[in-house]
């Protein structure tokens, strides 16, 4: 992910082992991840599970927020592809009994259909 893309708030991918080590304290036994993606500071990563969101704050980033959000509270999302002068894409999630989506924007180096795939896999189990 260039410093650009990150400065923009923009999301690229992070390897799956990479994620797994550095939150392994997160995870079930069990749980595997499907696909991570990494702010500047914040991740969100797509488990077999759950989807969980990172909040780093604080200027030293050792104060971490964990949201766990199980797959079956998300009631709908929408995906936009970035266009030609539009340098991201987007993702939105709607959770049951709020009104406004959890948005993430992706840079180009993310591929959104992947992201929608896993998603809709995850909510139809």
């Amino acid at each position: 992910m260039g410093l650009l893309s990150g400065l923009l708030d923009n999301a690229g991918n992070v390897s799956k082992e990479k994620i797994k080590e550095e939150y392994d304290f997160l995870f079930a036994k069990d749980e595997t991840v499907l696909a991570a993606y990494k702010l500047v500071r914040d991740s969100f990563i797509f488990t077999d599970k759950r989807l969980i969101l990172l909040d780093i704050q604080g200027i030293t980033g050792k104060k971490v927020e964990a949201l766990s959000i199980p797959y079956r509270s998300i009631t709908r999302f929408a995906v936009e592809t970035a266009g030609h002068f539009d340098l991201e894409a987007e993702l939105k999630i709607w959770l049951s009994g709020t009104e406004n989506p959890i948005e993430k924007k992706f840079n180009r180096s993310v591929n959104i259909y992947e992201v929608q795939s896993i998603l809709a896999g995850a909510i139809a189990d």
